[in-house]
């Protein structure tokens, strides 16, 4: 059985006092909160300590204007609830400056932590969505995203370990590990750890932003989910479920990817029309409602994937599967998948309709995403 290792402590974190400090980091000339509770809202450029054991008490906004910058080391233990979250608004940054020897880690502050602890890190850009317009956050309707600056930039992170989220009001209203709500390819996101979070591990809900090397472990429904005219780019990408692991959904696959919001637009300009390039999925243990799920107007290119372990697919479902009642993903799809799963019952290898998908491949002896990229999180593949 693989094993999580962590080599630092999943201690504290974040939330912004009112006075402030002057900052001793040399990288950065930034004032330093003071104080270890962080909530409420951020309006102008400030840092953390990373000596501090940060907690998060309430929601944390960083509004138009404001800027965090989270130093290499920070660790941030969020409270239990759906309320205990961080939300960065249209024209806010986050900065999070982890490095491989010491990430930045926002977790639970459970005793015993679990999935759904609290909600996760959700960015708000200016982004294209499918449709034009804006859009309001699914966790908190008061705060809009979306519109028409691709090269939007809402900040940077690096070697960022999300853990124990997913945090849900309801089963319309819950939180993801990562959310990125209409964000810019202006945004730098590389290296970044989600494990044993509920629902999906990452949702792109429209936007440009590109992310590389990103690592999901035991998400509880999708690991990679896309939709609302998503047009960027996922590089180096592997998802686990581990043996033994149950997940609580319904349908998880390991890419679920629609061209519009829910499937109810397909009218709308600019589906979504996006990359994912060296993925693995490895399933050990739960049975996948499909493998890839590409539908509702999608269009996918998909370069060098591979699936393995000894989970299975349901027998209504494929490794690839284009096909849905609210629309079918784009004919022009190009995906080049390889099927290394040791059991796969009556499930079809490719699920079409009655559309033609000339530029779909399962088979090969594709590689997947390499395991050493991830050797900072600690997790032993």
């Amino acid at each position: 059985m693989k094993k999580l290792f962590w080599k630092f402590a999943m201690a504290a974190f974040l939330v912004p006092a009112i006075a402030l400090t002057s900052c001793n980091d040399d990288d950065e000339n930034l004032p330093t909160f003071e104080g270890s509770e962080l909530s409420g809202e951020i309006a102008e450029p400030v840092s953390l300590d990373a000596s501090v054991a940060y907690t998060l008490t309430a929601p944390l906004f960083i509004k138009e204007g404001g800027e965090l910058t989270i130093p290499a080391g920070t660790t941030i233990k969020a409270g239990k609830g759906f309320d205990k979250y961080i939300l960065v608004l249209q024209g806010g940054k986050i900065n999070v400056n982890g490095t491989a020897a010491n990430p930045v880690t926002i977790t639970s502050g459970a005793t015993d932590p679990a999935a759904e602890d609290w909600g996760g890190l959700i960015i708000n850009g200016r982004a294209p969505l499918a449709g034009g317009g804006t859009a309001t956050t699914e966790i908190n309707a008061d705060y809009p995203y979306g519109g028409s600056i691709a090269n939007d930039n809402s900040g940077s992170i690096t070697y960022l370990i999300l853990a124990y989220t997913g945090a849900r009001n309801s089963a319309d209203v819950e939180h993801n590990g990562f959310t990125l709500n209409g964000v810019g390819s202006g945004t730098k996101i590389e290296n970044v750890f989600i494990p044993f979070g509920a629902d999906d591990g990452i949702e792109f809900f429209g936007g440009s932003v590109n992310v590389k090397n990103l690592l999901v472990v035991n998400s509880d429904d999708d690991m990679f989910d896309m939709t609302y005219g998503w047009s960027g780019t996922l590089e180096n990408c592997y998802g686990v479920w581990k043996q033994g692991f149950v997940s609580t959904e319904s349908d998880p696959s390991g890419v679920e990817a629609d061209g519009n919001f829910d499937g109810n637009f397909s009218e709308h300009t600019g589906q979504s029309d996006f990359t994912i390039r060296n993925m693995t999925i490895e399933n050990n243990g739960v049975e996948m409602n499909n493998v890839l799920k590409i539908r509702r107007g999608a269009k996918a290119t998909i370069e060098n994937a591979l699936v393995k372990g000894n989970g299975t697919v349901k027998t209504s479902g494929a490794i690839v599967d284009m096909t849905d009642s609210k629309g079918n993903g784009n004919t022009a799809s190009a995906i080049s998948i390889t099927n290394a799963l040791t059991s796969l019952p009556a499930a079809t290898a490719t699920k079409f309709g009655g559309d033609s998908y000339p530029y779909v491949t399962v088979g090969g002896n594709n590689t997947g995403c390499a395991t050493n990229i991830f050797s900072w999180t600690g997790y032993s593949f």
